[in-house]
């Protein structure tokens, strides 16, 4: 097997494409041929040790895969060998096999390539329990996408139209916006890549332009930082602002705004949230492929690299230049 490993902390450079023993399946495990690996922001990050978790060296990369499963550990029942998985990883994906526990696999649509399958559980799972569990968004609001044209921001325009919303995508060009408005945002609004105090102000206005008197009912902020605040203050009486991620930075935000607008500030650990609600993850996966199958979710690949070229795929994920997922393949 081959793996591009992480042997010290740095950027993508410091990856090694790395030859190493086939693993064996432990007792509830299944060993997966890696057909396609998701490239994420949290992979940006772990390699940096940056990141919340942090894997003892050396390791790969890479929190979501899909393939074929090619042996199974003891105990193992619920899976064959020869069945078409994607599996939530963590860590290890960069790889042509590895072995994960046989509970974290799900079996994939016969009519889902391995390439769409590897880019489906993060950002869709990610952004459904968004919306739906954490958020509660309703048909007729107004949902607001900070970063709209990212992996996660991607998915949750379409969830949101899904689910009968009106959806604003906020975005930092007009290549961004013009991609989000093909996904289905109704509305498009651009906001400068520096964001000084006038600057806030301006995105403030332009929100509240947009959406209307009544204001944003949820926003699904995976930006952070200095973009935070002018969202909140376009909030809608009662609404609700989910706190995704921060790739701008972490955001300090006046919580004189919550009370004045009667929002709430709610996070989203999606991966936490597995472990916790299993049931109510597998429930969601389940309403996922539905929509998948029915034509209302389908992943955006704009570009894809052989896995041993994963350092290019990162760069692309850390200049905040992809317009939907980006996927590493094997043969």
């Amino acid at each position: 097997m081959h793996a591009m490993l992480s042997t010290a902390p740095g950027g993508p450079e410091t990856l090694e494409w790395t030859d190493g023993p086939t693993p064996e399946p432990k007792k509830g495990e299944v060993r997966i041929a890696v057909k396609a690996a998701g490239v994420n922001f949290p992979d940006t990050l772990i390699i940096r040790d940056l990141y919340q978790v942090k894997p003892p060296r050396p390791f790969a990369p890479g929190g979501e895969v899909s393939g074929v499963v090619e042996a199974l550990g003891d105990g193992v029942s619920q899976l064959a060998v020869g069945d078409r998985v994607l599996a939530m990883t963590g860590f290890g994906g960069f790889t042509t096999h590895l072995c994960a526990p046989a509970t974290s696999c799900v079996k994939i649509p016969d009519n889902m390539p391995f390439d769409e399958a590897a880019c489906f559980i993060f950002t869709y799972g990610t952004s459904y329990y968004a919306l739906k569990n954490r958020g509660e968004l309703k048909k007729g609001e107004t949902l607001l996408i900070l970063g709209a044209a990212g992996g996660v921001g991607a998915a949750a325009i379409e969830l949101g139209k899904a689910a009968g919303a009106r959806v604003i995508a906020a975005v930092s060009s007009k290549e961004k916006a013009d991609f989000c408005s093909g996904l289905g945002a109704d509305d498009a609004i651009i906001y400068p890549r520096a964001m000084d105090r006038d600057a806030q102000k301006a995105l403030s206005g332009d929100i509240k332009k947009v959406a209307g008197p009544e204001g944003v009912h949820v926003a699904y902020d995976a930006v952070g930082g200095d973009y935070a605040e002018p969202v909140i203050r376009s909030m809608a009486w009662g609404g609700r602002f989910l706190v995704v991620g921060f790739p701008a930075g972490v955001p300090s935000i006046p919580l004189n705004l919550t009370l004045l607008k009667s929002c709430q500030i709610v996070g989203v650990f999606w991966g936490a949230s597995i472990y916790r609600d299993p049931a109510g993850h597998m429930q969601n996966i389940a309403e996922l492929f539905e929509m998948y199958e029915k034509g209302q979710v389908k992943p955006h690949i704009s570009a894809s690299f052989p896995m041993q070229d994963a350092a290019r795929a990162l760069d692309l994920i850390a200049d905040r230049k992809v317009q939907g997922k980006v996927v590493l393949t094997n043969g």
